[in-house]
């Protein structure tokens, strides 16, 4: 996979919160993770889906491991897919992989806020996120 959030620095250790996750699955350190039901994640390719932060860990595909620790509080460098949005702005998932873009109505009401960007921002760069989730 590709376009992995960065960590740029972790408050309180990042939150880490521990969800599960399918022992097949593979997901990159770094990954935008998606909650499912029950308390489940998965790599977060869907537009309007509820986010709940970064893989904090590479997950192996069938390596025995039904859990994923998740970040949910610090800086992260996220690759963007939408116009330019001014410093502080909302960003939520984009329907492209691991990637974020100007929040809507629809995100707020989703969930798939992902935090706020703390530099003017423009397609297909990569900007550093305030994730408080």
């Amino acid at each position: 996979m590709a376009n992995e959030a960065v960590i740029i620095e972790l408050f309180n250790g990042g939150r880490p919160m521990t969800f599960t996750c399918a022992d097949g699955t593979g997901i990159e350190k770094g990954t935008l993770m998606e909650l499912t039901s029950p308390r489940t994640v998965i790599a977060n390719t869907n537009d309007n889906a509820p986010l709940v932060g970064i893989a904090a860990a590479e997950k192996v595909a069938s390596d025995g491991a039904t859990t994923i620790a998740v970040y949910t509080d610090g800086v992260f460098d996220v690759l963007t897919d939408t116009g330019t949005d001014s410093v502080g702005a909302i960003m939520a998932n984009s329907a492209t992989e691991n990637t974020v873009q100007g929040a809507d109505a629809t995100d707020l009401i989703q969930g798939s806020v992902l935090g706020k960007v703390l530099e003017t921002c423009t397609n297909g760069g990569t900007h550093a996120i305030r994730v408080n989730l």
